[in-house]
């Protein structure tokens, strides 16, 4: 009985690991397409930046 329990207690802490896992998978996943999805607006602002860099020589 002794060796059942110690079984289940560690394929509970192997669940833990392993849920624990796919959750840091799956956010760092919906941060990256949060990236490619600004991206454009980055890329816009970063010219606009560019055009406003403008030196005024008197």
């Amino acid at each position: 009985m002794n060796a059942q329990v110690s079984e289940e207690k560690d394929l509970f802490w192997g669940y833990v690991a392993l849920v624990t896992t796919l959750l840091v998978v799956v956010v760092a996943m919906v941060k990256l397409s949060e990236n490619d999805k600004y991206d454009p607006i980055r890329q816009q602002q970063a010219e606009e930046t560019a055009q406003m860099n403008i030196r005024v020589i008197h």
